[in-house]
């Protein structure tokens, strides 16, 4: 019976949300709808009237089930839903020491572009790239194009709530056999007085042959409590190459919600790394639609949990087309009272033949009051594929402990090595040499229980 009552009570604050981010969206409907394009507002309603139907995901959603998404939302959190000019200095508040990393450096400051100069920057290659308002503005062709294409909020209420709310973020066109040396690093950091919920959108479109290479980071720089929801839209045309690392490190009282929705064409590559190093509730969601024949797509991630944190991982590799390919890989290590998920389904149609799919989730639990959920799923419909699933969650190997400090290495500096040595077959599949060695630099800082603030960073983000 108590359990019922629980149930009950989680529907009620459900019903709650749908009515009150109905009325947020009606009493600011002129600030919200001021800064965009009006193709842009054309799915706002859209989007609204869907979340009013379908509301926040519940426990019943086996996407969702070990995520209580509407307790995040039912918080009463301030909105910006106009830009609210913030005063720093970016080369004194924020400075990564990653000399031999050369970047597009893209700054988003409270889920808006954040630049003193122009919002749009168009490079002599043809790329384009700044802010996502200005884009839709400047740009309606592709965004006709693209925009609101491959992500779904007719059933998700988390995507319905971006798409009804979000203001800006970050706009990259890449034309046909354009080639990138440069990465794009996206900075997206939080700077508050007050606890503060953020929606912003990401437009990435690769054409034929392009090429490119994207950092996104994320950081608070002050201690209240955040909740972000961020969707990320990708298109990689034919033949088209697209590498994706996006590395979170958020105080323990912020909640980070992030979704990718990626349509991959023929010949193409897109490959995605989330590395989770902090932040107190973080669920990421990936989602790729192969659908053009020999697309290859390769999905990772790598959490280190500690405290009470909580992460949780959804992925859905969706094989539309025959010869394609798709690997997952994701690991975590929980400590404490801290609890992890990961949730992936490989689904492969009828005429996607000769498909090979592969996942794995492997995971350690440092203590007993550690928890993780993992669920793999294979759904195939076509009869010539090589599909494999797996999961394993468990402690160290006590025999390889043994014998490490049977060699004369001290405990904790064999737990270490272990843990390291768990961790690297994630954080190898980084393609950037100098990315590679800072993130195992900051990945061993927390398997230490260290602050993985960067060298020159005056802020010590906690």
């Amino acid at each position: 019976m108590p359990e019922i009552e629980k149930d009950m009570n989680v529907d009620v604050k459900l019903l709650d949300t749908r009515e009150m981010y109905g009325r947020l969206y009606s009493e600011n409907q002129n600030q919200i709808f001021s800064g965009s394009s009006d193709y842009v507002n054309s799915f706002r309603e859209k989007a609204i009237e869907s979340f009013k139907k379908t509301g926040l995901p519940t426990k019943k959603d086996e996407r969702y089930k070990n995520t209580p998404v509407g307790e995040y939302y039912s918080q009463e959190l301030h909105q910006n839903f106009i830009h609210k000019k913030i005063e720093f200095e970016e080369a004194d508040i924020f400075k990564c020491d990653i000399p031999e990393l050369d970047t597009r450096v893209i700054l988003v400051v409270n889920g808006f572009y954040h630049t003193s100069g122009t919002r749009i920057i168009k490079m002599e290659n043809g790329a384009i790239y700044g802010s996502l308002s200005a884009a839709s503005k400047e740009f309606p062709e592709l965004f006709r194009k693209h925009y609101a294409q491959y992500s779904d909020f007719s059933n998700d209420g988390v995507s319905a709530i971006n798409t009804a709310f979000a203001q800006d973020g970050v706009f990259l066109y890449v034309p046909k056999n354009t080639i990138c040396d440069k990465t794009f690093q996206i900075i997206n950091l939080l700077l508050s007085e007050e606890s503060l919920m953020i929606h912003h959108r990401n437009l990435i479109i690769l054409e034929e042959g392009a090429e490119a290479k994207v950092l996104i980071c994320d950081h608070t720089l002050s201690e209240q409590q955040f909740l972000t929801n961020s969707v990320t839209e990708i298109y990689t045309g034919k033949n088209a190459s697209l590498d994706i690392t996006r590395v979170q490190n958020e105080n323990n009282k912020a909640t980070q919600i992030t979704n990718s929705f990626a349509l991959q064409m023929a010949d193409s590559r897109l490959s995605s790394n989330y590395i989770t190093l902090h932040g107190g509730k973080v669920r990421n969601n990936v989602y790729v639609n192969l659908e053009g024949e020999g697309a290859d797509n390769n999905s990772m991630g790598l959490f280190l949990l500690d405290g009470n944190q909580h992460v949780d991982n959804y992925t859905y590799i969706n094989h539309v087309a025959p010869n394609c390919t798709s690997n997952q890989l994701y690991k975590g290590i929980l400590d404490d009272n801290s609890t992890g998920s990961f949730n992936g389904k490989i689904h492969v149609w009828k005429d996607a033949q000769h498909t090979q799919a592969y996942q794995r989730n492997n995971n350690i639990l440092l203590t007993d009051t550690a928890k993780m959920n993992t669920r793999p799923q294979l759904e195939i419909y076509a009869d010539d594929v090589k599909c494999s699933h797996g999961a394993t969650v468990g402690q160290l190997d006590t025999d390889a402990l043994f014998y490490l400090r049977s060699r004369g290495i001290p405990q904790k500096e064999s737990l270490l090595l272990l843990m390291y040595a768990f961790a690297h077959s994630v954080i190898s599949e980084i393609k950037l040499e100098a990315l590679r060695e800072r993130i195992t630099e900051l990945v061993d800082k927390r398997l230490r229980g260290e602050l993985s603030h960067c060298n020159n960073c005056h802020m010590k983000c906690q």
